[in-house]
């Protein structure tokens, strides 16, 4: 059980562990979409390895939105290090993030399966612009966590202030991919491949 403190706010780790949860589902159920070929009885070798290249919209889906997840799992986790006690409206925020992700399967599928057809541009709109609304709502939670002092761990100011120029492009990054979907499917995708990849190594860069 959460301790609740004189002010009503709570600490953090039933928070931690049932967002946990909802990652590691979103992130497997992925998967999901990732196809065995059927092949006729007597298939080859070449025949297999020719079903399985027809397959690569959904590695290539596959591979962006777990990274994408991941991200954001690690961004989750970061922020509660600066976190040390909640409130009904982080709560909340925190609820909206968890919705948007635990739906990142849905437009992964979506683009696995149009991104060779005509609607391709729309599946890549749908895409972006479901990595937007990701994007805000962290942001919003982030932005009430660490408004004031109240919630945060003491002393962790300078790590707030930093943390904070480095989310900030997160919304204005996908909204030019959303932007770009119209345009281009592909340049659409593979600018999100571009920001999430470099999200990833500035996470495996990141000391502290």
């Amino acid at each position: 059980m959460e301790r609740e403190a004189a002010d009503g706010v709570k600490e953090t780790g039933r928070v931690e562990a049932f967002s946990d949860g909802v990652f590691a589902i979103a992130i497997t159920l992925l998967i999901l979409d990732v196809k065995v070929p059927e092949l006729s009885d007597g298939a080859g070798t070449r025949d297999l390895l020719r079903a399985l290249g027809r397959g690569w919209t959904s590695y290539v889906a596959y591979l962006l939105s777990f990274v994408t997840i991941l991200i954001m799992w690690v961004s989750h986790h970061r922020i509660f290090t600066i976190v040390r006690k909640i409130d009904h409206a982080f709560l909340f925020w925190n609820g909206i993030l968890l919705m948007l992700i635990s739906f990142v399967p849905f437009p992964t599928a979506l683009l696995s399966r149009y991104l060779l057809e005509p609607s391709a541009r729309t599946a890549a709109a749908i895409y972006s612009g479901h990595a937007i609304l990701i994007s805000l709502a962290f942001q919003a939670m982030w932005r009430h966590a660490t408004k004031t002092d109240r919630l945060l761990v003491p002393g962790s100011r300078h790590e707030v202030t930093r943390l904070t120029a480095r989310y900030r492009f997160g919304p204005l990054m996908y909204v030019t991919t959303f932007a770009l979907a119209f345009v281009s499917a592909w340049l659409s995708v593979g600018l999100c491949l571009v920001f999430t990849l470099f999200y990833a190594f500035q996470g495996l860069t990141h000391k502290g």
